[in-house]
């Protein structure tokens, strides 16, 4: 059935909302209380064209997922879908748009980027200003942000010395799949935000560099589009869930599994949304750059109260906030035969509960680290940095590394930091967030620049304390001192 635009428009209200996306028109009126970011942002597009701002944050089967089919009412007819194209092609760039073009044509070339930190400068300046306020927002006043780094600035290395070093092998496996380094993508949330091929850069340039990636339930990606990006079809792909209610989990189980993903991370640390003020503000400082640019802008309500979940309280607003050792581990065994890795372990009696479960492993995250992880710190404030956890496990659980696989992330800048979790007993380690900063800086090829910036480091780590493989990490290879490091400030 072909819509005019003008029939469209009629429909505008919370008792009948049609929206236009893609120039398909879809009634969303009966959806609007079960929106997991509510009906507000829906009722802003009410008899409009939505896709702007739903094609970025969707991937493109959420509306076969979750709204019937009679609700997909039809498209435009010609004559309407025509204006709306026209009306997009004259829509005049807002501030951020022509910054993003800006600094798109100063950026370096890719051979001048020498660091992870380098790479997040870059985009930084080249990512619109929302996205950048997702990836890089933190819980309260940012703390935990900056302290998963600094848990790394206590650990100092014991190099060994004269030891022949040619021949030095840097592979690993990660519940038994072959990964050329020790570590691996972390869920990484909303990655069209930053690029428009989100997802697919990062599983191409995960590919070619022979490392796994693991996938976020809420990728901006079809869990379909992800696995056909793979750059061979063996390529490893795990998935992290955010358990829903049981239904919901067990169709994202059953369709990860027909796609070949290899292994379930459920996520355990974001039962509810953390305070992000970074991201609630992130509104604002835009209408602020269109108002000094002269652009009419209607200021929002003062009054309103104000979401500081930011943008990822809508993807973890329907988590299941009861899940427990007891019911939700067998549950999931129950349902599928790929390895259980719990990811979100903040303590030592939890990694021991972990153990007890039979989970094939555990990854210890506060949800994310300051300058790499998808979310620094996003969650509680005060987190315990998951290095300091994995020392305390190795100092009073040192058992618990022949139960299960242990993995880490949160606040990795450099292949030393690798070094030292791998040489604590860690099986590999998870980054997410500057998997993010390089696709959205260079694509595919920003993220392997940054697998080969930590391949580098990595091996030079490894030489310079005496080891030749993962193998030869040993514990006796680092120390815990009180005191931290400084940087110089050049």
């Amino acid at each position: 059935m072909s819509i005019s635009l003008k029939k469209v428009q009629e429909h505008n209200t919370a008792q009948s909302c049609w929206v236009v996306i893609e120039n398909k028109v879809y009634d969303v009126t009966e959806f609007l209380p079960e929106h997991p970011g509510g009906a507000k942002i829906i009722l802003k597009y009410a008899g409009k064209d939505a896709t702007s701002a739903y094609v970025p944050i969707h991937p493109p089967d959420a509306l076969e997922k979750n709204l019937p089919l009679e609700k997909h009412l039809g498209a435009l007819d010609a004559t309407s879908a025509q204006e709306l194209d026209n009306v997009r092609a004259s829509k005049k760039k807002t501030q951020d748009e022509i910054r993003i073009e800006r600094e798109q044509a100063k950026k370096p070339p890719l051979g001048r980027i020498l660091s992870l930190n380098d790479m997040e400068i870059v985009a930084r300046k080249v990512m619109p200003y929302g996205a950048l306020a997702y990836y890089s927002s933190a819980s309260d006043d940012e703390l935990t942000h900056y302290e998963n780094a600094r848990a790394f600035s206590r650990f100092f290395f014991n190099a060994r010395v004269m030891r022949k070093l040619s021949g030095c092998n840097l592979s690993t496996t990660v519940l038994g799949y072959k990964s050329a380094l020790p570590i691996f993508v972390c869920g990484a949330a909303l990655a069209k935000l930053g690029h428009p091929l989100g997802e697919a850069n990062i599983t191409q340039g995960a590919g070619q560099m022979g490392i796994i990636q693991m996938v976020s339930s809420n990728a901006s990606l079809s869990y379909a589009e992800i696995a056909a990006s793979r750059v061979t079809p063996d390529q490893v792909l795990f998935f992290q869930l955010y358990k829903h209610n049981n239904d919901a989990a067990l169709k994202r189980i059953r369709e990860v599994e027909q796609l070949g993903y290899k292994a379930i991370f459920l996520t355990v640390d974001a039962p509810v949304p953390g305070n992000r003020e970074r991201d609630a503000r992130a509104t604002w400082e835009v209408d602020e750059l269109e108002a000094e640019a002269g652009a009419p802008v209607t200021p929002s309500d003062a009054e309103v109260e104000v979401d500081t979940g930011g943008r990822a309280a809508s993807l973890i607003a329907n988590v299941d906030i009861n899940m427990t050792w007891d019911e939700t581990i067998p549950w999931l065994r129950s349902v599928t035969k790929l390895p259980i890795v719990i990811k979100g372990i903040q303590c030592v009696e939890d990694a021991v509960l972990a153990a007890e479960a039979g989970v094939d492993g555990i990854l210890l995250s506060n949800h994310g680290g300051p300058t790499n992880d998808l979310i620094p710190g996003r969650q509680l404030p005060y987190s315990m940095p998951p290095m300091e956890i994995l020392y305390r496990i190795r100092q009073r659980r040192p058992d618990l590394f022949d139960k299960m696989e242990i993995y880490i992330d949160g606040g990795i800048t450099r292949g030393s930091d690798v070094v030292k979790a791998v040489c604590l007993g860690a099986k590999a380690v998870g980054l997410g967030r500057p998997f993010l900063y390089a696709q959205s800086a260079y694509g595919a090829a920003g993220v392997v620049k940054i697998i080969r910036i930590l391949e580098r480091e990595i091996l030079m780590c490894m030489r310079l304390v005496g080891a030749t493989s993962v193998n030869q990490l040993v514990p006796s290879m680092v120390e815990r001192v009180d005191w931290h490091a400084v940087a110089p400030k050049l």
